[in-house]
């Protein structure tokens, strides 16, 4: 039970009122909803149960308004914070004049009960954020703040003091092995962190198990740092960049909804892609554009599991739609997210409007198309077998490709303004001809149809003169998403790909980043430059055979992760300052992406590059010597029965007895 205070002071001073750089935020999350925790100690932004749910923390959208847990020293302090190694749990160290102590943050997640020995995307979860203090030397005066967000903070929590806590209606609870003061919609507590000590703080959203509570936070640290490591330890992966490749392994499982096995493009919505537009949008939400990308990725660092439960819900969400597939899908497999803005939050440092929902999901994009067909390919090529509803719907896209290539579309970059004939498009229905061929077997009607748009392509998709590939028919811009033609084994001439990686370095370039595209997209103000897109210069420098200049980019690209290893979507070329949604799962698949294309080619030369996705899956699952680290290691785990910790029941609590 939580110590009754001797007398009700007033509650402190909000920790802060201000928005820090989005550089600064560190993220945690449990397979079902995710939080950034800030380098200051506060949370700013969290979401409990889903991914797309009303937030329980938004201050990152609303410094005034929004919702916030913060927990740090009182006075001046030095910051330093890591995550534990081969896990998603954030340590900060907190070091003043008088003393040391550490913020341990995660939320708990284990296997089920019962689950197979290798399974690890049947999940429990309690649905809360844990916060552990622990005094390291001296003493530390700590201050705890907790305003939670409700409705999106269209009106105040109202709180109320429990035996265990405190309480919000209709809201989030907080659960504290400290004496808190409430007063109005802040509950607060100020309390010393003294070498040896520890205290807990639990936030859930309501109706948490008893076992949940702060007394249980160790035990529970427990079974998610054991769960963290040794999914963690499956990683193949043994290259010279297997820190980043692991970190951005951990990020993109972070970003799995268990439940149904959709990957979210990023943790957040709204964080703008230049501050003070309007350019910011909910990406809370699973994109098709990711499937080969992701399921490649998986594949190819060892993660087979999460690669089939991703196909399972990307086969439901395509069927539900089919003919028409959507560019994204809720991650219950959702066809509709209609786009709201929420204009009683002033969005991240002013940063109007703040939108739930995504209204991109209406649009039509050929590219679609050519994506899911790819992971079908590749799918049959790791030896996952087909249903018939599946070839089934491969069949149907195939035909809708051959049937409707040559009409317009918003392009892969979701642009709102009038439909274009967009080359990366066309070039992607090729894909789902060519895939759907080797698929189903060959027809005269695809084979013609292919011939057709490789036609057009070079007949009006590259610049006269120049030689590039261009963004759209008939008009003269460049298209970073251009540099992914020879990923899809798409027929090019090697002085259009030359030709196109120079035009993009010399039109796009600002140093080693790159802008997504040249001219207007039908949306008011300006942008950052988008950091998939120098991966994908990596790629590309690799497939034109000038792979000292990629290595030496995909180096410069490491560096400017944030001190945790996380990406955003974007970057001010000026300042390095993070733009956009974060952390955003398609920078996370990219740089995996080309650490195992630099690893290929240094084992195979060009000649390991050639072809699809799925022959290159197929050389990367040979090569990686991780195999053999990770058989050992799971011998050792079953020897020692490290596999309990993981695999305990956080459902009825057996393991908190």
């Amino acid at each position: 039970m939580v110590p009754t205070p001797q007398a009700a002071p007033p509650a402190p001073a909000a920790a802060r009122d201000d928005y820090v750089p989005l550089r600064d935020y560190a993220v945690i999350g449990d397979c079902h909803g995710v939080a950034l925790v800030a380098r200051d100690g506060g949370v700013d932004w969290c979401c409990l149960r889903r991914f797309d749910g009303d937030p329980a923390c938004s201050r990152i959208l609303d410094a005034g308004r929004g919702g916030y847990l913060s927990l740090r020293p009182e006075g001046e302090h030095r910051t330093a914070r890591a995550y534990l190694p081969a896990t998603n749990i954030l340590r900060t160290t907190f070091t003043t004049a008088a003393g040391e102590a550490t913020v341990t943050d995660f939320m708990p997640v284990g296997r089920a009960p019962g689950s197979r020995v290798h399974n690890y995307v049947t999940l429990v979860a309690p649905h809360a954020l844990v916060r552990i203090v622990e005094g390291v030397r001296g003493r530390v005066p700590f201050a705890l703040h907790w305003r939670p967000t409700v409705d999106w903070g269209r009106r105040p929590a109202r709180l109320k003091r429990t035996p265990h806590g405190v309480r919000s209606e209709g809201g989030p609870e907080l659960l504290a092995d400290v004496p808190l003061v409430v007063a109005g919609d802040l509950a607060s507590s100020t309390f010393e962190a003294s070498a040896g000590t520890r205290k807990a703080v639990v936030m859930t959203g309501g109706g948490a198990p008893p076992w949940a509570a702060p007394a249980h936070a160790v035990r529970l640290l427990a079974i998610t740092r054991a769960f963290w490591e040794e999914w963690a330890a499956y990683c193949r992966y043994d290259g010279p960049y297997r820190d980043a490749v692991l970190r951005s392994a951990l990020t993109l499982k972070l970003l799995t909804y268990a439940p149904t096995g959709a990957i979210i493009a990023a943790a957040t919505t709204s964080l703008p892609e230049a501050v003070g537009g309007e350019r910011n949008w909910d990406y809370r939400y699973c994109w098709l554009r990711d499937a080969t990308f992701t399921l490649y990725a998986l594949e190819a660092l060892g993660y087979r599991g999460e690669a089939r439960r991703f196909s399972d819900f990307l086969t439901r969400a395509c069927r539900a739609s089919a003919p028409q597939v959507q560019i994204m899908y809720g991650i219950g497999a959702e066809t509709a997210l209609p786009e709201h803005t929420l204009d009683h939050l002033a969005g991240y440092r002013g940063s109007r409007p703040v939108r739930t929902g995504n209204g991109a999901f209406q649009q039509r994009q050929l590219d679609v198309y050519g994506e899911v067909l790819d992971w079908g390919y590749l799918l049959r090529r790791l030896g996952i077998r087909l249903g018939a509803g599946e070839e089934e719907l491969f069949r149907t896209l195939a035909d809708f490709a051959r049937d409707h290539w040559n009409e317009p579309g918003q392009g892969i970059w979701e642009m709102r303004g009038p439909p274009r004939h967009h080359v990366y498009g066309k070039i992607m229905a090729w894909v789902a001809l060519d895939r759907a061929t080797r698929l189903l077997g060959p027809r005269p009607d695809y084979a013609k149809a292919g011939a057709a748009i490789l036609a057009a392509v070079r007949a009006r998709g590259v610049e006269p003169g120049a030689g590039n590939l261009r963004q759209a028919f008939d008009e003269p811009g460049v298209d970073a998403a251009l540099l992914l033609a020879p990923d899809v084994d798409f027929p090019l001439d090697g002085g259009i790909l030359q030709a196109t990686v120079d035009a993009v370095q010399r039109r796009l370039g600002q140093g080693e980043f790159l802008r997504r595209y040249e001219g207007g997209d039908g949306v008011a103000g300006g942008e950052g430059a988008f950091l998939i897109c120098s991966f994908w210069m990596v790629d590309a420098l690799l497939f034109a055979g000038r792979a000292a200049e990629a290595r030496a980019l995909f180096e410069r690209m490491r560096s400017h992760a944030n001190d945790v290893g996380l990406y955003s979507e974007e970057i001010d070329a000026t300042n390095g300052e993070f733009l956009g949604n974060l952390p955003q799962a398609f920078t996370h698949l990219a740089l995996i992406h080309s650490a195992v294309m630099l690893d290929l080619y240094d084992r195979r030369g060009p000649a390991g590059l050639r072809g699809t996705h799925a022959d290159r899956a197929r050389h990367a699952a040979r090569g990686l010597t991780g195999r053999r680290r990770v058989a050992a290691h799971l011998a050792e785990s079953l020897r020692t029965r490290r596999f309990r910790s993981s695999r305990a029941s956080m459902l009825d609590g057996t393991e908190m007895e």
